[in-house]
């Protein structure tokens, strides 16, 4: 890194070395956008996977129904001179001495980009247990959802849905428990998620329900029932994978914490992806936007970030994810709160068709399915009036 004229710190786009740790679809922007801005020195991945750079949402949906095998990214590590190093766990970081710690030795930079994206949260027991994050993880729970096996999900949550779907399709028996009232409770609450409930027909939905451990003998609940499965699915959640950071000074909640140029409080670090907690203007704090559109986006303001600290375009967009669940295609924009207006409208059926969040007559939020034709009006819409939905 140099001091520029205007004292910003400007990478050298000749000499420089960029090193990314993470393997990821944020990865994989990244390097292409640093090439496209002239950048010709050296830039170094380090990912703790065995594959190349992939897409993920296809794992809990075409990778898991059997329609493919792999899921690729257009990210091409010889044609944009990336030395890929795979199978290469990030340890620690020194950024005083500006080197990475990994399990095949330190590696120094002169600009760090962390993209090392998030866990699934496992449960608490000594018993066998799937989690659906890597194409890996995809393709073995594939081989297990077998006509008639006894699939057990916990947590009826985007992911869990979506492993439900296919689980069904395959002709497994299936069981999901849920901890909240309703189905998606936790991300759309109860009057929205009891709108899904009867897309969960042939599923046994158990809601209001407590998983206290996974054992050898099947799922153990907190009210003593213990549930006998062929196949258990943790679909609670993900946590930012900071570990590896601990005692770096890079500042951290549950994620890193960057502001809306993707920078870190150090000099020279920037995050994106499911590892980064932004700030966003949109809740007025940091957080954390763990969707395919945040990791896809973002690299554009992370590389003008290291190539002029001081000076760039911000990232902040609208929120916007999708989740397609028993043959239905959810697509969600903006970010609401518990106190906000809602109106739920539902399809002949009785199902849900579209919820709209707002907030002192301004649009904060909102769902569609299978309404891919309104996504865009809506997306703009986020900050204005309500009445602009019309």
């Amino acid at each position: 890194m140099t001091a520029g004229a205007s004292g910003s710190t400007v990478l050298d786009l000749e000499r420089g070395h960029v090193v990314v740790v993470g393997g990821g679809l944020a990865t994989a922007r990244f390097c292409a956008v640093l090439r496209r801005k002239k950048f010709t020195g050296r830039i170094t991945v380090l990912s703790a996977e065995n594959v190349p750079p992939y897409d993920r949402p296809p794992l809990s949906k075409a990778v898991l129904t059997g329609e493919r095998d792999d899921s690729p990214l257009p990210f091409n590590a010889e044609r944009l001179e990336v030395d890929l190093r795979l199978g290469t766990r990030a340890l620690g970081l020194d950024p005083a001495a500006r080197t990475v710690r990994t399990d095949s030795g330190d590696v120094r930079y002169d600009a760090l980009v962390i993209a090392t994206g998030a866990t699934p949260v496992r449960l608490p027991g000594a018993g066998p247990q799937r989690t659906l994050r890597t194409l890996d993880d995809a393709l073995a729970l594939r081989k297990e959802l077998l006509p008639g096996a006894r699939v057990v999900i916990v947590g009826a949550s985007w992911i869990g849905a979506e492993v439900a779907t296919a689980a069904k399709a395959a002709g497994s028996d299936v069981t999901c428990l849920e901890l909240g009232a309703q189905p998606l409770c936790g991300a759309l609450g109860e009057k929205v998620g009891a709108a899904t409930r009867p897309w969960w027909e042939g599923i046994d939905l158990r809601t209001s329900t407590a998983v206290k451990s996974v054992e050898a003998d099947g799922v153990h609940l907190a009210d003593g029932t213990v549930l006998a499965a062929d196949v258990v699915v943790s679909g609670i959640g993900v946590r930012p994978a900071v570990e590896w950071l601990a005692d770096s000074g890079i500042a951290t909640d549950r994620g890193i914490l960057t502001d809306t140029r993707c920078r870190t409080n150090v000099p020279g670090v920037v995050a994106i992806g499911d590892v980064a907690q932004r700030w966003t203007a949109h809740t007025g704090s940091h957080r954390l936007v763990e969707h395919w559109d945040e990791a896809s986006t973002a690299a554009t303001a992370a590389v003008a970030s290291l190539l002029d600290w001081e000076q760039g375009p911000e990232h902040d967009p609208v929120p916007y994810f999708w989740s397609d669940q028993f043959g239905r295609k959810l697509q969600y924009v903006g970010v609401h709160a518990p106190g906000d207006e809602l109106t739920v409208e539902t399809a002949d059926d009785g199902t849900l068709r579209r919820a709209i969040w707002s907030r002192d007559g301004a649009l904060t939020a909102w769902l569609g399915v299978d309404l891919s034709k309104d996504l865009v009006k809506a997306r703009t819409a986020v900050g204005g009036p309500v009445s602009a939905l019309a």
